[in-house]
């Protein structure tokens, strides 16, 4: 009963108590009227005739005496046990730590003591049985946990599917992965729990690769896999190996990369996995992107043309010119030396061709070894650290250029370096040990710049082939094999300069690694945000109609919040953030997020700061809006959007519909709304009183993401409330949100 409707009684119930006793006391007159004879009617009215004025007040004060009476028993015995059953509800379906304030009538507060009793038990044996749970499952959480850092630590892309191609679980490495092959298309990058892999990756290749998986099960194969290779929207080439998942026992619900399944197929695979074959429940996808190796080997075969083509002129010139010195041992002296020129400007060109080529093919020369980035700073401390513990060498820095990355095995880098500190101290007693790390083009120089030292070309060639052995530790590699591992150089050099010598090494250098770091600031509100606003949540789109008859707690949902610059989007207010979250199988999946900084193109007005804690400076620089709601409406795809008072935030993407192109035509839900729905009773639906009545904690609130996430919480916690009120599907939601009161509220 909603309190408008339970008034709504109250009036009719006073109404029928004023009329009852209207017409029984009219009738009683009526009736002592009849029985009286003249002179005791006219003694009657010569009393009541001038009193008739203090007779209506004692009437109508005795009415109002009646009413206040009503309305107190109505407020102790029909407003607080409303009150009462709605808190109960939340205790029962949402928050078992919730109590009911014991007030209202004697007989009440008995009651509200007794339920307190009662939930304090029951919330007592749910914590025993949550405790008992938790160590039954204690070995699951520990494999559970192994996994899922396995997958957290692998170096290739995993991504697990089931027939249909929704995504059950992929690994950090995969996320990153497709985010950094979208470059620029943000519907690429998108992977998450429950979305299709057929968005990122082309689904007649993955249905080509079930089929041979099945006949290869069919045929007995033991480790049936397949491997195809694919291009992402943005051309990266991808390698792709799938291996299949079997079904346990007959629990397979097999489909199709072509769909879902249906009864005939299904029945099928459990006969099969009855019989003991074996049947696929889905596969595992592990991707590599192989664009940069394509490159690589196109480089190389660039660099070999490159020398061949180029190196034939002079090889050619060079052998004339031998030929002819051969031939013509008594030729003249003057043509004698136009041959050696000949052949010394070859060579230099030559020379010259094959610095170029290998300074501008550097990346295609590295070897084959999984490198790293690395900031070259840290290596250079990292040797210095390594020299000065193992060996006792004192070390110092000579020039390090700040912010070089380089790309290096920094394991047996080190210990190369280590080895070449060890022999220079011991065959050259050296006393200490400089470091200079400079850019140089694709390559970086790495100096070891020592005094004392002249380190011929045999000596260091002794060096590079001999094992590398240092202070009691022997590594398999040499010297040569760690400098080829890098794909770099080595030499000995002298500084006439300075007097001073020094062993270069070159090294492939790397792009920069960009850090992005998160700021977040969150102040109490001043002011609230219109929670009525002129836009229609309820409008019937085909998404809407389609999803109407699916269960709540089946849907998959995006709750979202946006910062704004002000309250009043038709005045020129613009989102200066979004905050995006999904809800997947009733699980809100914290991980996959949308957290954006946006542009608005015009000043921050200075009361806002507070409250959201977004400066002119953080917002300097970071995308507008028109770039930002292509990835946020990606991000959506498919789902119900969830946000609370909704309206506010649907207008403010409304408004940009002409500008951008993009459409929202998902339903929407309102936890203000549903709020309303759920307790009608109850004073507040801010989202704060709603945290406080279904005991969920508030934390990052007044930033986009922090209320997606609070607002999820809420949400999560709702489904179960409307289910005990019969509301189960989004048709049924979306009808109760609309008959609330709130909802008919326009501005």
């Amino acid at each position: 009963m909603t309190t408008r409707s339970s008034r709504i009684k109250l009036a009719l119930v006073l109404g029928g108590i004023y009329l009852a006793l209207a017409l029984l006391f009219g009738a009683l007159a009526a009736a002592l009227w009849a029985d009286m004879q003249g002179p005791e009617r006219e003694a009657i009215l010569a009393i009541f005739e001038p009193r008739l004025a203090l007779a209506v007040f004692i009437i109508l004060a005795s009415w109002f005496v009646l009413g206040l009476a009503v309305y107190a028993a109505y407020r102790a015995y029909v407003v607080v046990p409303l009150s009462l059953r709605e808190q109960a509800l939340v205790i029962v379906n949402a928050n078992p730590g919730l109590r009911l304030p014991e007030t209202g009538a004697s007989e009440i507060r008995t009651l509200a003591k007794v339920i307190n009793a009662l939930a304090e038990q029951r919330e007592s044996l749910q914590r025993d049985v949550e405790a008992r749970i938790r160590a039954a499952k204690a070995s699951v959480e520990e494999e559970k946990n192994r996994l899922a850092a396995l997958m957290s630590e692998l170096t290739q892309s995993v991504i697990v599917c089931n027939l249909d191609g929704r995504i059950l679980l992929y690994n950090n490495r995969a996320r990153l992965q497709f985010k950094a092959l979208a470059e620029g298309d943000p519907a690429a990058a998108l992977i998450g729990l429950g979305r299709s892999i057929f968005a990122v990756l082309e689904r007649n290749l993955i249905a080509h690769a079930l089929e041979n998986i099945r006949q290869r099960l069919a045929r007995g194969s033991q480790q049936p896999s397949a491997n195809f290779v694919t291009t992402s929207r943005a051309g990266q080439l991808i390698r792709v190996q799938m291996t299949p998942v079997l079904a346990a026992g007959g629990e397979n619900k097999a489909g199709s990369a072509e769909g879902g399944t249906n009864s005939a197929e299904r029945a099928g695979c459990d006969e099969r996995a009855e019989r003991g074959e074996r049947v696929m429940a889905g596969y595992v996808l592990m991707l590599d992107n192989i664009t940069r190796a394509f490159e690589q080997e196109s480089r190389r075969d660039a660099l070999l043309q490159s020398l061949t083509e180029g190196s034939r002129a002079s090889l050619g010139n060079i052998r004339a010119a031998v030929d002819n010195l051969l031939d013509y041992p008594d030729m003249e002296t003057a043509q004698r030396d136009r041959f050696a020129g000949i052949i010394r400007d070859e060579v230099a060109a030559m020379g010259q061709r094959l610095d170029r080529t290998g300074n501008e093919f550097s990346d295609a020369l590295k070897a084959r070894w999984p490198l790293e980035n690395m900031l070259g700073e840290d290596f250079v401390e990292a040797a210095r650290r390594r020299i000065e513990n193992k060996l006792g060498l004192p070390t110092k820095l000579d020039e390090v250029a700040e912010g070089i990355w380089i790309r290096v095995d920094s394991f047996s880098l080190l210990q190369g370096v280590t080895y070449l500190a060890a022999r220079l101290r011991d065959e050259y007693d050296i006393r200490e040990l400089r470091f200079r790390l400079l850019p140089d083009g694709r390559l970086a120089r790495l100096d070891l710049v020592c005094s004392g030292a002249v380190v011929g070309s045999q000596t260091l060639l002794a060096w590079e082939i001999d094992p590398m052995n240092v202070a009691g530790e022997n590594s398999p590699l040499t010297l040569r094999e760690v400098i080829e591992r890098h794909g770099g150089e080595i030499w000995f050099e002298r500084e006439k300069a300075s007097h001073r010598a020094f062993i270069r090494i070159l090294l492939p250098a790397a792009l920069p690694q960009e850090n992005a770091a998160e700021t977040a600031a969150s102040a109490s509100r001043e002011r609230s945000r219109p929670e009525y606003y002129d836009f229609d949540l309820f409008g019937q789109s085909e998404e809407s109609r389609a999803l109407d008859d699916r269960l709540l707690s089946e849907l998959t949902y995006t709750v979202f919040d946006t910062e704004t610059t002000g309250l009043n989007p038709v005045g020129g207010d613009e989102i200066i953030q979004i905050g995006a979250t999904r809800i997947v199988n009733g699980r809100l999946l914290r991980s996959e997020f949308i957290d954006q900084l946006v542009d608005p193109r015009r000043p921050l007005p200075p009361e806002g700061i507070p409250i959201h804690g977004i400066t002119e400076e953080m917002v300097a620089g970071q995308p507008v809006i028109e770039q930002v709601l292509p990835a946020f409406h990606a991000f959506c795809e498919d789902t119900v959007l969830v946000a609370h008072n909704a309206a506010f935030d649907m207008r403010f993407l409304q408004l940009k519909e002409e500008a951008t192109g993009i459409r929202f035509r998902q339903p929407v839900l309102d936890t203000l709304l549903l709020s309303a729905v759920i307790h009608p009773n109850q004073a507040s639906h801010k989202l704060e009183a709603i945290c406080a009545r279904l005991g969920v904690d508030v934390v990052g609130r007044h930033t986009a993401l922090g209320d997606a996430i609070v607002t999820g919480e809420v949400f999560l916690r709702m489904i179960p409330l409307l289910a005990e009120m019969g509301i189960r599907t989004l048709g049924e939601a979306r009808e109760a949100a609309q008959r609330t009161y709130y909802a008919r509220v326009k501005y």
